[in-house]
């Protein structure tokens, strides 16, 4: 009877610490005005449900259209891109966490925040930092001169020029692109890419 009630105590405790964590989390969420977070696989599917969800969310909060077509114009690119680098990563060996990406949308006062994060190549951060150090010194002009250029001439990424996704989310932001990069080990790094939106 005594080992029975030792355990049944170690199991409240372990239940409660389990709710401070997951209300922690919350009170974290909430503090940052998240109004969307995901972490997993990205599918097609959860692109299409992603965009359903925050259409209902903006249509709640009765957000400005201009607004709203401006913040769905650059979630589609931050998802095409997330979609798109993890199918390209089918062409190497990564345990499955590494395959999974991390998506967050906010609302700071009349701004909205979208966060992506995902695992890629160590050997492939010195050439997307070049990218993004180049599309965050251009300026609205520039960047509608380049987005046509690389347009005309295609992703020349070899030769060290942007993709389009990433010139397109900073001429549609209009603000600059803040990201960083973690090492993870010697083949692994984490990207972090967070886009302000402002009316």
């Amino acid at each position: 009877m005594k080992l029975n009630i030792h355990i049944i105590i170690l199991y409240i405790c372990q239940a409660h610490n389990q709710v401070d964590q997951v209300y922690d989390i919350y009170k974290k969420l909430e503090e940052r005005n998240v109004l969307l977070s995901f972490k997993g696989m990205i599918t097609s599917e959860l692109l299409t449900t992603i965009l359903q969800i925050m259409e209902s969310k903006m249509d709640h909060i009765d957000e400005n259209p201009k607004v709203k077509k401006k913040v769905f114009n650059i979630l589609v690119e931050c998802l095409q891109n997330l979609y798109h680098h993890i199918d390209q990563d089918d062409t190497i060996h990564v345990a499955a966490q590494e395959k999974s990406a991390l998506l967050m949308i906010a609302k700071i006062g009349d701004s909205y925040q979208i966060t992506t994060g995902n695992y890629m190549r160590a050997s492939d951060v010195p050439i997307l930092k070049e990218k993004l150090d180049l599309v965050n010194g251009m300026d609205k002009d520039e960047l509608k001169a380049y987005y046509k250029l690389v347009l005309a001439e295609g992703n020349m990424s070899a030769k060290g020029t942007a993709g389009l996704g990433m010139i397109d989310i900073a001429r549609k932001s209009g603000e600059k692109l803040e990201y960083g990069f973690i090492d993870i080990n010697e083949k692994t790094s984490f990207f972090s890419l967070t886009v302000k939106i402002a009316e």
